[in-house]
């Protein structure tokens, strides 16, 4: 159980003073380090002390960031004076007992309110592009619209090319050809590709997944469209004449007719 007793320490404090910080508006830990000053300030009979906030946040059982703020806060009041810089480089610190000193609270945060804030750069907005019909990329666009929709209505899903926007999609040709360095060219030609190609037509129905997949397209059609080099091991075959000769050669040699290869 504790028991605290006068004789293992205590605190000076004039009643004036404890009156007047009891009717002063303090939050909860600014009053906190007011109390850990008197403490290390008058409880040893000085009137300053060397307190950093790794110090006060020790004595008090906070973050540094949070005693920072009310320290502040006490300062700015005048409640707490900062005397100077200790050995240790942290502030050292006094009460300031001259309560006709002390800011009111609501006249602090008055005058904080009253700082100009630093204008915001303005937000510069998109310009929008717009593609006219005579526009590369929107004849682009209306090129794979329409063998897009062959392909939809040959698979009975016209509806999800039914509401496609004309200028979304030449914007994602302009990416393609400008952002990914594409070839128009080439772009075309795998438009007219995937079109086609049994498993990638129905898979491919808009310029934004024809972009996103545009790589991997470009590759399939390649492969799709390299020969087949024929297998030369399974395609010549030696004439039957070339045996026979083989064979009279081997008996004419003396050799076993009967151990004579046909498989070679």
């Amino acid at each position: 159980m504790a028991s605290p007793q006068t004789k293992n320490g205590y605190t000076r404090i004039a009643n004036e003073i404890l009156e007047n910080i009891a009717k002063t508006d303090l939050n909860g830990t600014q009053l906190r380090i007011v109390m850990v000053i008197w403490r290390y300030t008058y409880g040893f009979r000085r009137k300053e002390y060397e307190m950093s906030l790794v110090f006060l946040s020790e004595a008090i059982d906070t973050t540094k960031s949070h005693i920072k703020k009310e320290l502040n806060t006490l300062i700015d009041r005048k409640i707490v004076n900062v005397v100077g810089i200790g050995k240790r480089r942290g502030r050292i610190l006094s009460f300031n007992k001259n309560y006709e000193e002390w800011d009111d609270k609501s006249k602090v945060q008055h005058n904080q309110q009253e700082l100009p804030k630093e204008p915001k750069p303005p937000k510069v907005p998109k310009t929008k592009l717009y593609y006219d019909e005579n526009n590369t990329y929107f004849k682009m666009a209306l090129y794979f619209h329409k063998l897009v929709s062959e392909v939809a209505k040959e698979a009975g899903v016209e509806h999800l090319i039914k509401k496609a926007n004309m200028q979304s999609w030449a914007d994602d040709f302009r990416k393609l050809i400008e952002i990914n360095g594409v070839d128009k060219h080439l772009a075309k030609d795998v438009m007219d590709w995937v079109t086609k190609d049994s498993f990638w037509k129905t898979n491919v129905l808009s310029a934004k997944k024809l972009r996103e997949k545009f790589g991997e397209l470009a590759i399939k059609m390649k492969a799709s469209q390299t020969p087949k080099q024929p297998n030369l091991k399974h395609s010549v075959q030696l004439d039957p004449r070339e045996k026979e000769i083989a064979f009279q050669r081997w008996v004419q040699e003396g050799n076993d007719p009967d151990e004579f290869d046909w498989g070679k």
